[in-house]
């Protein structure tokens, strides 16, 4: 009888515990199936953010190629600004040799780079702003220096054919009670260390123009102390020497160097004058002989 008791308790009592077992069995494996769905969940989102990093990675690498292209096109422009181009060109480099090396970059590390990025792109577009005005600079100089090159260039045509005339009127001065002038020449000195002067052709060693010219003989001309102009004019047609303006009555002047002074006695004599300056620059000086108002003759020196 107490036996069956027994057995009597014992079999839900069985019952009971293999319920709470197979409970607690379920709710077992289902909290390890939601920790393994949760690492599972966590490892596929830490590589998708893995390759969205990579991915910008890539982007920011691609974007540095094409501004280091840009910086080449802008350095082939050959400008004032060349040498900053090149430096700031460098650190296009220095900074794709840093990401090409950097292993996983963190979004901060992303976000720094892409600041640098948009620094060195601001920095090429205000560059290349500056060098399209210095080229319209340029031209604007280039068109100014081409006209200037006209204006000599008429200039030069003007005093050659001046030159020409001069030459002409030489050979009509038939009036007997005028003298006539002769044998023009200008030389470039240079001056030795013992003094003496020797002839030379290179404007860094001249010292001075020596003008000198011949007075023809006349037998009829009047006789005395006679007194000649001197114009001795640069490539920019600037009156050197004393650079002073004589006026003469009769609605004429004259800017002349200087004077040369001449005792005429009827036979033909030589005389001379020095032009002295602090420096003589390269290029050809004209000289004009005048008599009073009348251009007696011409001759140029060229000095390299």
């Amino acid at each position: 009888m107490k036996k069956q008791h027994k057995n009597k308790w014992l079999k839900p009592l069985l019952a009971v515990i293999f319920v709470f077992g197979l409970g607690a069995a379920v709710l077992v494996f289902s909290s390890e199936s939601d920790k393994i769905k949760k690492e599972d969940k966590t490892e596929k989102s830490e590589a998708l953010v893995a390759t969205n990093e990579t991915a910008e990675k890539k982007n920011i690498l691609d974007s540095l190629n094409t501004l280091k292209a840009a910086y080449d096109l802008a350095i082939l422009e050959k400008t004032a600004l060349s040498k900053e181009l090149e430096l700031e060109r460098k650190n296009v480099e220095n900074l794709m040799e840093i990401i090409k090396v950097s292993q996983n970059p963190s979004a901060e590390q992303i976000r720094i780079y892409r600041s640098q990025l948009s620094g060195l792109k601001s920095s090429l577009d205000s560059k290349v702003t500056e060098i399209k005005k210095l080229k319209s600079q340029n031209k604007n100089l280039l068109t100014e220096i081409e006209s200037q090159n006209v204006v000599m260039y008429q200039q030069k045509v003007e005093n050659d054919t001046l030159i020409s005339k001069q030459k002409k009127l030489e050979s009509t001065l038939k009036d007997a009670s005028k003298l006539s002038l002769s044998n023009f020449k200008a030389v470039a000195l240079r001056e030795k260390s013992s003094g003496a002067e020797l002839e030379t052709t290179k404007a860094k060693n001249t010292k001075k123009l020596k003008i000198s010219f011949t007075v023809n003989g006349n037998a009829v001309a009047k006789t005395g102390k006679r007194v000649f102009y001197i114009q001795v004019l640069d490539q920019k047609n600037t009156v050197l020497g004393d650079n002073k303006l004589i006026e003469f009555g009769n609605d004429k002047a004259l800017v002349y160097s200087f004077i040369v002074s001449a005792d005429f006695q009827g036979k033909s004599s030589n005389a001379y004058g020095i032009l002295n300056a602090d420096q003589f620059k390269k290029g050809t000086y004209f000289v004009n002989y005048f008599d009073k108002q009348e251009i007696m003759g011409s001759t140029s020196v060229t000095l390299e």
